[in-house]
C-alpha cells in the first residue's frame, strides 16, 4: 500500500505519478530538458505508476570526498591532498546569509513543497513554451543534491560522469524516485546541509566551506550577507561567474542573488541596494593540493606515502578499492618523517648539489631496529618545472622511482656478511692481485653454475696488489679480493643474504646469478641500500620499511582508525657476524675510503661505491641508531661524472667518499644533533702477519687525495728504491716512520702536503675496474 506523507494529502508515488501524468500530456519540459516520447521512457501513461515502483527504493550516498592531510611524526603537517577540495561542516556553522541566499536562488519555494515542486514544474512548463527553447528548470534542491550524490559516486571516472550527468529522462526518473526517499528520511535542514557540502563551487572548491577559504579566506559561518550571494550564485555556472577570471560577470551574478533575496523577504530591498554597491572583497586563496606541496623538500616522501596507500592490500582488496578510498579522502595520515632529519638532509643536499647540476643526487634516512623512514629527497624537486621531476629518485620504480643505480661497492658488506655467516673467519686472506680473471666456474643457485672463463678484473691502480685480508681489503675497496670471495662461497649465499637484508633490484627483476654481483652491478635504490645497511646497525635484525605510523578517516561527522602495516623484523645474521662488519665498515670511515664522510667523535661506520666510468658514486652509513644512503649520478645514465662541476666545485673525477661522503656527513650530523651516541659492540680482527720479508717495508699512513677511489693508498713499496717508497712516504703523508717486522709505518698525516711538483693526474688510478667500485 502506498505510503503517505505526514499530514495527509497524496502519498509519494501518487504525486509522482501525477507529476509524471502532467509532463507527459503536456509534452512539456521536465526539470529543464525536453521530454521525448513516451516510448523512449518506458512507461506508458496507464502504467506510469506501476513502472516507477519497480525502480529501486535506496539511494547509497557514497561518503563525500574530502581533503586528506600528511603529517609528519611529530604531527606538523606536511601537504594536504585531495580529489577533491572539501571540508564537511555543519549547518550551524555555515553563515545564515549563505543558507537564505541558496534557497533563495536555486529553489525560493524549498521549505514549501516536497521532493517535487509541482507549481515550479507547470511555471517552466509555461515559460519554456513561450521562449519556444529551454529557458528554466525546475528541479528542487533535492534533486540537484540528488544528481550530485551520483556525481560523487561516479568519482574521477569520466564514463561513469558523463552517464550521471547524462540529459535524459531515464536518468530524471531515477533521481526522482530518490529525491522523494530523501525528502522522507532526511527533512528539509538535513538536505540544505547535505547539499552545500556536496555542491561544486569553481577553482576546485566543493562545499561551501571550501569555497569560503577559496574565495574570502574565512570559514564559512563568517561569510557577510555580499559574500554569501556571490557564493551562492556560483553554483548555476561556476565557470561562467568566476569571480577570480571575471569580476564584472561575478558582480552582475552576485547582485541577482541579492535582488531574489530582498523579493522573497530574506532582506529588505535597501540591504540589497546597499550590498549590490559593495566591491566583491575577494582575499583568494590559492589551492595548495598535493606533495608539491609539501614542505622541507618532503614533497617525495609525501609521494611515497600515496604509493604505499595505493599498493598496500591492507587499505583494499583491489587496486580500484584502495584507489576508492585515497579519492574520497578525509584521511589524517600520521607518517614517520622527522622534521629534523628531513630539513638537515634538505640543507646537505643543497648545500653540495645544484638542481640545475648535470647530475643529481638523491638520500634517504631509516632507523635501525624500527624500518622508519625519517626523512627523504633529492636535489630536483618535486614539480613540473626546469630542473623539476615527479621521479622519486629514492625509491623502487615500483613505487613511483626509476630502475635503480649500481651500488658499486657498497654492494661488498653483503658479500662479506654472507662469507661470515657460513663461518669464514675475519682474518681471511686472499691473493688479490691487481689484475685477475674472474674464477671459473663459481657455484649459483639451484645447483646451476656460471662459467665465463676470461672476464678480466682489476682494482682502481696498480698499488693495490695483495695480499689482502678481510680488514684491509674492505677499507681500501679492493675488487679482486672481493671477487676471490665470492668465487669461494658461491654467488647463492650472496644473494641469499641480500633478500634477507632487504636488499633487491630497483625494477623488481631477481637478482643475476654471476660473482660481478660482488662489485655492485646490479641496479638498487638509495632507500633499499639505506635499509639494507640498518641491518648491520641493529646487529642482525632486518626491519621491513616503514613510511605510516596510524591513519584516521573521517566518515561525515565521526572519524575511525584504520589498521596499517607495521614493520616486520627478522634476523638476517647472526649478532657475531653483523658486529663483525660493523667493525670492517668503521674502519673505512676512520682509515679507508671514506674518511671525509666521517662523524668526528660520533662512532658511524659505512662504505664508498663508485661504478663503471663513473656514472654513480654512493656513500652508504650508519650509526648504532641510524643509517642512510646518499647516491650521485645521472638518473638517465648518461654523464660520467668526470671533468664536471657539481654544486659548483670542479672535480677532475668523482668518488664515493668525495662527494657522497661529505653530503652523509653533514646529513646525519645534523638529523642526529642533540641525540645519544651509542657505541658499536665492534670484534677484535687481528691484522695480518706480515712475513718476515717485508720488514723494513716504510708505509706513509696519510691517504693523498686522486691516488685511488677516495683517498691515496699512500704506500711504497721502499725496496730495491722503488719511487713508489718517495711518493708513498711523501704524498701519502710524508713522515711513515720505517716499519719494522713488516708493520706499518706511524704519524702518517691525514691529508697529503707534498714537497715536489707533482704533474696533475699522476696518482690517478684508470678508472676501468669492472662492474662497480668503491
Amino acid at each position: 500500500m502506498p505510503k503517505k506523507r505526514s499530514g495527509g494529502g497524496l502519498s509519494a508515488t501518487q504525486q509522482a505519478a501525477k507529476f509524471l501524468g502532467v509532463s507527459v500530456l503536456s509534452g512539456a519540459v521536465l526539470a529543464g530538458i525536453a521530454l521525448p516520447a513516451v516510448g523512449a521512457l518506458g512507461l506508458a501513461t496507464k502504467g506510469s505508476v506501476e513502472s516507477f515502483d519497480e525502480l529501486p527504493i535506496n539511494l547509497k550516498t557514497p561518503p563525500l570526498s574530502q581533503r586528506t592531510t600528511i603529517l609528519d611524526a611529530g604531527g606538523g603537517k606536511i601537504a594536504t591532498v585531495y580529489s577533491r577540495d572539501r571540508t564537511v561542516v555543519d549547518l550551524k556553522d555555515i553563515s545564515p546569509h549563505l543558507q537564505k541566499a541558496i534557497v533563495a536562488i536555486e529553489d525560493s519555494r524549498f521549505y514549501e513543497h516536497g521532493a517535487v515542486d509541482l507549481k515550479g514544474v507547470l511555471r517552466a512548463m509555461n515559460r519554456n513554451a513561450q521562449s519556444g527553447g529551454v529557458s528554466e528548470g525546475a528541479s528542487t534542491l533535492t534533486q540537484q543534491y540528488v544528481k550530485n550524490v551520483f556525481v560523487e559516486e561516479a568519482g574521477d571516472d569520466p564514463t561513469k560522469v558523463a552517464q550521471a550527468t547524462q540529459q535524459t529522462i531515464g536518468r530524471k526518473i531515477r533521481e526522482l524516485k530518490f529525491a522523494i526517499q530523501v525528502e522522507e528520511e532526511l527533512g528539509k535542514k538535513k538536505i540544505l546541509e547535505n547539499y552545500l557540502n556536496i555542491t561544486y563551487f569553481g577553482q576546485q572548491a566543493y562545499g561551501v566551506e571550501a569555497a569560503a577559504q577559496r574565495y574570502f579566506s574565512k570559514p564559512a559561518k563568517d561569510l557577510s550577507l555580499q559574500e554569501s550571494a556571490l557564493i551562492a550564485g556560483l553554483v548555476q555556472s561556476p565557470s561562467r561567474y568566476d569571480p577570480v577570471n571575471d569580476e564584472t560577470e561575478a558582480t552582475k551574478r552576485r547582485n541577482v542573488v541579492l535582488a531574489r533575496m530582498a523579493q522573497v523577504g530574506d532582506i529588505s530591498q535597501e540591504q540589497a541596494a546597499e550590498a549590490s554597491k559593495t566591491p566583491l572583497g575577494l582575499k583568494v586563496s590559492k589551492p595548495k593540493n598535493g606533495c608539491i606541496t609539501a614542505v622541507h623538500g618532503a614533497g617525495f616522501f609525501c609521494d611515497y606515502v600515496r604509493q604505499v596507500f595505493l599498493n598496500d592490500p591492507a587499505f583494499g582488496k583491489t587496486p580500484e578499492a584502495r584507489a576508492k578510498v585515497w579519492n574520497h579522502g578525509g584521511l589524517t595520515i600520521r607518517t614517520t618523517l622527522d622534521p629534523q632529519a628531513q630539513e638537515s638532509l634538505q640543507a646537505s643536499v643543497k648545500n653540495h648539489v645544484n638542481k640545475s647540476d648535470e647530475v643529481a643526487t638523491a638520500a634517504s634516512v631509516v632507523e635501525p631496529g624500527t624500518g622508519k623512514i625519517l626523512a627523504m629527497g633529492q636535489s630536483r624537486p618535486y614539480g613540473f618545472g626546469k630542473n623539476e621531476t615527479q621521479i622519486n629518485l629514492s625509491v623502487d620504480q615500483g613505487m613511483g622511482g626509476g630502475a635503480g643505480y649500481q651500488p658499486g661497492s657498497t654492494f661488498k658488506p653483503i658479500v662479506a656478511a654472507a662469507a661470515l655467516e657460513g663461518g669464514m673467519p675475519a682474518t681471511k686472506t686472499y691473493a688479490s692481485p691487481y689484475q685477475m680473471d674472474y674464477p671459473a666456474p663459481v657455484q649459483a643457485c639451484e645447483g646451476k653454475t656460471w662459467n665465463e672463463p676470461g672476464v678480466p678484473v682489476e682494482n682502481e691502480n696498480e698499488a693495490e696488489v695483495g695480499p689482502y685480508d678481510m680488514k684491509e681489503a674492505t677499507a681500501k675497496s679492493v675488487n679482486t679480493y672481493y671477487i676471490e670471495m665470492i668465487s669461494e662461497i658461491g654467488i647463492c649465499p650472496v644473494t641469499q643474504m641480500a633478500k634477507k637484508m632487504g636488499i633487491e633490484r630497483a625494477n623488481g627483476n631477481k637478482m643475476e646469478q654471476a660473482p660481478s654481483i660482488a662489485l655492485g652491478t646490479q641496479e638498487m635504490s638509495p632507500l633499499t641500500m639505506a635499509n639494507g645497511y640498518a641491518t648491520f646497525a641493529s646487529r642482525g635484525m632486518y626491519c621491513t620499511p616503514v613510511a605510516i605510523e596510524s591513519i584516521s578517516q573521517r566518515v561525515g561527522k565521526k572519524s575511525k582508525s584504520l589498521s596499517v602495516p607495521k614493520s616486520t623484523c627478522s634476523r638476517a645474521m647472526s649478532e657475531k657476524t653483523a658486529d663483525t662488519i660493523n667493525t670492517l665498515l668503521r674502519g673505512v670511515v676512520e682509515d679507508g675510503t671514506g674518511t671525509e664522510a666521517g662523524l668526528g667523535r660520533r662512532p658511524s661506520a659505512g662504505k664508498t661505491g663508485t661504478t663503471d666510468f663513473r656514472y654513480a658514486a654512493w656513500f652508504v652509513g650508519y650509526t648504532p641508531n641510524l643509517a642512510g644512503a646518499v647516491w650521485v649520478g645521472d638518473p638517465e645514465h648518461k654523464r660520467q661524472m668526470v671533468d664536471i662541476s657539481i654544486g659548483g666545485t670542479w672535480h677532475a673525477k668523482v668518488f664515493g667518499g668525495q662527494v657522497p661522503g661529505p653530503i652523509w656527513r653533514d646529513m646525519m650530523s645534523g638529523a642526529l644533533n642533540g641525540k645519544e651516541a651509542p657505541e658499536f659492540n665492534l670484534v677484535n680482527i687481528p691484522d695480518r702477519k706480515k712475513p718476515d720479508e717485508d720488514k723494513g717495508r716504510g708505509r706513509g699512513r696519510g691517504r693523498g687525495r686522486g691516488n685511488d677511489d677516495d683517498r691515496g693508498d699512500g704506500r711504497g713499496d721502499g725496496r730495491n728504491n722503488d719511487a713508489g717508497g718517495i711518493i708513498g712516504g711523501l704524498v701519502g703523508g710524508g713522515n711513515g716512520d720505517t716499519g719494522t717486522d713488516g708493520g706499518a709505518g706511524t704519524n702518517g698525516g691525514a691529508e697529503p702536503n707534498p714537497t715536489i711538483s707533482i704533474p696533475e693526474g699522476f696518482l690517478q688510478g684508470n678508472g676501468n675496474g669492472p662492474g662497480g667500485r668503491r
